[in-house]
């Protein structure tokens, strides 16, 4: 078994873990925003939501944004 990163990998994973990534969220791909949708109504659970925020933590950012917004 072998695992590969690349430094932009590293520095990603680095930034998100500090918090340091607080610029603007991309905008989410149509499953994305079904996966948010469905969070925000209580349909995924916590855990698996960690799982999708550690490979695209862009979806937290839109999470909050529509929090603070209602």
């Amino acid at each position: 078994m072998s695992i590969h990163f690349t430094v932009s990998d590293l520095t990603r994973n680095l930034f998100h873990s500090l918090g340091l990534d607080q610029r603007a969220p991309r905008p989410l791909n149509p499953e994305q925003s079904l996966l948010l949708e469905c969070y925000l109504a209580g349909r995924v659970p916590e855990s698996a939501w960690s799982d999708y925020v550690f490979e695209t933590p862009d979806l937290a950012r839109h999470a909050e944004a529509r929090r603070s917004h209602h």
